[in-house]
């Protein structure tokens, strides 16, 4: 049965760079960030509408490729995110999301913790507010119950911590 594992957190916690470390350890196949694709040819100005759309594009971007992936797959990015997106930003979350997410539930969430240095980038806006935004993604997974686990650590350490993580799932669900 195919696990799904989402990468998540604050921005520049280091979510892609580890999602494509994973990927090639276990011979996976990523989902990408979809939001990137979404403002690559367009202005960075959105509303609650867009991150509908983006949260959508996102599902099928997953869906297609599940449906030609083997027995994992690493998303570097969850509605989980664009629902913390769209609190911080508008201090609400569209009804579709919300529904989603309680929908769409992952076998393992990976929350990466903001202790690597902010990368700049066109599409991140929160370099002084990670700790509290982070803390919102430990309210909403603990509030869940969602199975998650903290990564932490710089480069090769975080990484394996993520590895253990992993292995971790993958051996309780050999063992069921």
């Amino acid at each position: 049965m195919l696990k799904r594992i989402a990468i998540t957190g604050p921005e520049s916690t280091g979510k892609t760079w580890l999602a494509e470390k994973l990927a090639a350890h276990y011979s996976a196949n990523i989902v990408s960030e979809f939001a990137r694709e979404y403002f690559q040819n367009r202005k960075y100005e959105y509303n609650e509408d867009d991150l509908v759309e983006i949260a959508i594009g996102q599902l099928e971007k997953e869906e297609n490729i599940a449906s030609i992936s083997g027995n994992i797959i690493f998303c570097d990015t969850d509605l989980l995110v664009i629902k913390i997106w769209s609190t911080v930003v508008f201090g609400i979350v569209p009804e579709w999301i919300e529904k989603q997410m309680s929908e769409h539930v992952y076998d393992l969430y990976l929350l990466c913790y903001p202790d690597v240095k902010w990368q700049p980038d066109p599409l991140r806006s929160n370099p002084h507010d990670r700790q509290y935004i982070y803390d919102l993604f430990v309210k909403e997974l603990e509030q869940h119950n969602l199975n998650y686990r903290v990564v932490k650590g710089i480069s090769e350490k975080r990484f394996k911590n993520a590895v253990n993580f992993v292995d971790e799932l993958l051996e309780y669900d050999n063992k069921s």
